[in-house]
């Protein structure tokens, strides 16, 4: 699981004496999971009690965590769409969720320096998957996981033993020279993310070897559409795992045992932000 700690300085203004045993320390730790966001702060910050703080201003929902209150967003994704006054915005292919923890006396008299520690987490939208999917006889399959980003560690490339993509082929699977045509299932999914980010796959092609930017290739999916009537593209776009069928096949003038690699670029989709499924002016039908 990926985790980000961030820094981040506090903003405060003048006050006076407080309850507790201040501590003054002007810093904020901020973990960014895929799904969950937890920030700590040092317990006692100027004099405030953890149940005088508050998350996004509305919710007093911190606890004490060996010297620090930890504060946690569980899902990016609530059902009232922003959890606690969780905002979040899209640039440059980069989500940033953004919040603050923020102190709140309703007594008459303020008795402690009042304090606003703001965090931001980002996650990287678009990441490369590889695979290496078969050679000139037989079909070796491995993981290779994406790019970076907070996301990379739950995206990965799997088989699949049919159109249904409900059972995965266990690596490493063969195919014989007699099976050269026949149909290999695969997808790019998701797990451990928010509900509200889909899987969208944006070019996925094949290579003789594991470099993606290798001259010889053979594209399988293009701006989210399938290159030509042997490739089937069932879902993309429309939940946490993509899914496609193509041909087994073999490149000519290279030796019989190179193996084919596979490369996805794959886009994590924000689906409150933004329409995920990828259209196509090119639909193909496979006849049964």
């Amino acid at each position: 699981m990926v985790m980000v700690a961030f820094l981040l300085w506090v903003i405060l203004a003048p006050g006076i004496a407080a309850s507790c045993n201040p501590t003054k320390a002007d810093a904020i730790l901020v973990y960014c999971y895929p799904k969950t966001i937890i920030t700590k702060i040092p317990e006692c910050p100027y004099g405030w009690e953890v149940n005088q703080l508050a998350l996004g201003g509305v919710c007093y929902n911190g606890v004490h965590d060996s010297g620090y209150y930890q504060f946690t967003i569980p899902d990016l994704s609530p059902k009232n769409k922003s959890y606690c006054g969780t905002q979040s915005d899209f640039k440059s292919s980069i989500y940033h969720f953004y919040n603050s923890i923020t102190s709140n006396d309703s007594s008459v008299i303020v008795k402690s320096q009042p304090v606003n520690y703001s965090f931001t987490c980002t996650y990287h939208a678009n990441y490369l998957v590889n695979h290496a999917a078969f050679d000139q006889r037989v079909a070796t399959v491995h993981v290779k996981n994406g790019s970076s980003g907070s996301f990379e560690s739950q995206l990965s490339l799997n088989f699949y033993t049919n159109a249904k993509f409900t059972t995965k082929k266990e690596a490493p699977f063969v195919v014989e020279t007699a099976d050269i045509g026949s149909d290999i299932f695969a997808g790019v999914e998701a797990k451990g993310l928010s509900a509200r980010f889909k899987v969208v796959l944006t070019n996925c092609w094949a290579t003789p070897s594991s470099e993606y930017f290798y001259q010889i290739q053979w594209p399988l999916i293009t701006k989210g559409c399938a290159t030509d009537s042997s490739i089937i593209v069932h879902e993309n776009g429309k939940d946490s795992r993509a899914t496609f069928q193509f041909n087994a096949f073999r490149f000519r003038n290279v030796p019989k045992l190179s193996k084919v690699w596979l490369h996805c670029e794959t886009h994590v989709c924000d689906s409150e932000k933004f329409s995920c499924p990828v259209g196509s002016m090119m639909l193909y039908y496979k006849k049964i």
